[in-house]
């Protein structure tokens, strides 16, 4: 959504980012909150998919 962002929070670890996230579909947090169509992640949080296999 756009480029990383330096994390400033006091939890943050030395040089961590967060992103914007769109979610393909409306998703609900840990607490049930939501749903959000998007959010701010910390990098730490992030996992890429894996490629699709040919």
């Amino acid at each position: 959504m756009g480029a990383p962002e330096p994390n400033e929070h006091a939890q943050a670890l030395s040089g961590e980012l967060v992103y914007w996230v769109i979610f393909d579909a409306p998703q609900y947090d840990c607490d049930g909150d939501g749903p959000y169509r998007k959010a701010q992640i910390w990098d730490r949080y992030l996992r890429a998919e894996p490629e699709p296999e040919a």
